[in-house]
């Protein structure tokens, strides 16, 4: 016998965290199983060659390629998701994202609902997830109902020269939006003490805004949510109409467990969550889970991302590195009429770092140099929806991902943007212009451009609409085609925009949270 509760969600990342701390105060019997367990607190935990160069907290778990190749994911399955990981930046969509947007590799479709209808649940999951920053910096800024609950994270010298550069060329820099606990006024009893391993690590001292430390902790607080790790969901089943999910099949410990819920809420992240409903397949649903319009796992976007660093004869002294932003070639520019994207940084870079993405190195430099002496940058373009890069399972169950970028010629641009606002750079006290010589005819950017196996920006898989013959949710994110099926992660994404989508995620969860709650009452 099943045991039963009111709703029982699946994952708690951004959005399956997010979704149970605001049902949790409904008193209803709430479920959440999630396939890892807590990150062990560890010294590692800030340790680049354990975390990136040895890579011990990712899954190891092998995917395929579209051509059959081994594929070794860049992704975590622990409470929290990867948010547990992420570098807590929590930017809005722009307004003008949710509309159809016209790029230079094709067209970026509108979304089924407006800007406007998620900037409430924006203010609350910036509240929530405790986001600095200062609005009306930011040129392509959407509007807000209310300031950031806290203020921008400051920048060290070497950032803040840098913006007062690009602010001189005409630029409008701004401070990246950070879901961090920091009290800059107040050091001696900030949490966050802006290390130098946020990005891309969890955080020892609970200090970065993720998704267990702030809504699953939280959640749990109630005694009516009960979280089950370990938990990994082989299927979903349904009703004989189909109609309905009447059991989750659960694998725990080795054992098949199966749980049942009137309300199922499937947040395993986009490329796992289409996996779960094409594993799910039935009579009632032949290709899968909700995909009577054969839409689930197609329209995979994870964005087209890269890394830059930009090396110089002075050393770069930051610590925590990751505060500025440019969005001015976002929506284009007078020579290029085309959408271009986001520029701002990664954390920054040591040796061990470098290893694990193994680039090119410089002539006279070792990584151990060029780490000291770079600025890290990240660069985020819009890859659009194509229907043949999805993920299917193979025929051992196994997850394939298959991929093609597009829309390149527009990153391209954009790393032509940053090369020459870096040649501008004003002249060093120390060694002049010769300091900044590596960026003209001698070179020394080097362009890592993110593989397929980074797969920290996965959306677009099981995208909501009005339609049911082109989505698989509608506009409240309810399977067209069950009557208890909800999907909150970024499966939804009807496009993937150019900014990190963590806080649109979050928001939507949040607004699910709402509908559920009137639908539970």
């Amino acid at each position: 016998m099943s045991a039963r509760y009111d709703v029982a969600i699946i994952g708690t990342g951004a959005g399956g965290g997010t979704l149970a701390y605001a049902l949790a105060p409904t008193g209803k019997r709430i479920l959440v199983l999630e396939r890892g367990d807590y990150v062990p607190r560890e010294k590692d935990n800030w340790d680049t060659r354990a975390v990136n160069l040895e890579g011990k907290y990712n899954t190891k778990e092998t995917w395929r390629d579209r051509d059959g190749n081994e594929l070794h994911p860049h992704t975590n399955y622990w409470v929290g998701g990867n948010t547990k990981f992420y570098g807590a930046a929590l930017f809005r969509l722009r307004r003008e994202d949710f509309g159809e947007i016209k790029h230079w590799g094709g067209v970026s479709p509108a979304w089924p609902i407006a800007y406007e209808d998620l900037e409430p649940y924006y203010t609350r999951a910036e509240q929530l997830y405790h986001v600095h920053g200062r609005r009306g910096v930011d040129p392509t800024d959407p509007p807000a109902s209310a300031p950031y609950p806290h203020p921008p994270v400051s920048h060290e010298p070497r950032i803040q020269q840098l913006a007062d550069d690009w602010a001189r060329l005409g630029c409008r820099p701004f401070h990246v939006p950070l879901g961090v606990m920091l009290d800059e006024a107040n050091p001696r009893t900030s949490p966050c003490i802006r290390c130098a391993t946020c990005d891309g690590h969890p955080c020892l001292v609970y200090a970065k805004s993720d998704a267990q430390v702030v809504c699953v902790d939280r959640a749990l607080e109630h005694s009516n949510v009960t979280l089950l790790t370990g938990a990994y969901v082989k299927r979903l089943d349904t009703s004989p109409s189909g109609r309905e999910v009447t059991q989750i099949v659960v694998e725990r410990n080795g054992v098949t467990e199966t749980y049942a819920a009137d309300v199922v809420v499937v947040a395993c992240g986009a490329i796992n969550s289409a996996a779960l409903l094409l594993r799910s397949a039935s009579a009632s649903h032949r290709r899968g889970l909700a995909n009577g319009s054969d839409v689930v796992g197609r329209h995979y976007m994870g964005h087209v991302n890269s890394v830059l660093m930009a090396l110089s004869k002075c050393p770069n002294p930051t610590v925590f590195q990751k505060t500025l932003a440019l969005n001015d070639f976002y929506f284009g520019s007078k020579e290029w009429e085309y959408p271009m994207g986001h520029i701002s940084f990664v954390g920054k870079l040591d040796g061990d770092t470098l290893r694990a993405g193994a680039p090119a190195i410089a002539p006279g430099w070792t990584l151990e140099l060029m780490a000291r002496h770079s600025l890290d940058f990240w660069l985020t373009s819009e890859d659009l929806p194509d229907p043949e890069n999805r993920v299917t399972l193979d025929r051992e169950g196994k997850i394939v991902l298959s991929y093609r970028p597009n829309n390149e010629e527009s990153h391209r641009r954009l790393t032509e943007r940053l090369k020459s606002l870096m040649k501008q750079q004003t002249r060093c006290s120390v060694h002049g212009h010769e300091c900044h010589e590596g960026l003209f005819a001698r070179n020394l950017f080097l362009g890592q451009r993110i593989p397929l196996a980074g797969v920290a920006h996965q959306n677009g898989t099981i995208r909501f609409g009005r339609d049911p013959k082109t989505s698989a949710l509608d506009v409240n994110c309810k399977a067209h085609e069950l009557d208890n099926l909800y999907v909150v992660d970024g499966s939804f994404f009807p496009s993937s925009a150019a900014v990190n989508p963590a806080l649109t995620i979050v928001a939507n969860a949040l607004r699910v949270g709402d509908l559920l709650k009137e639908r539970l009452r």
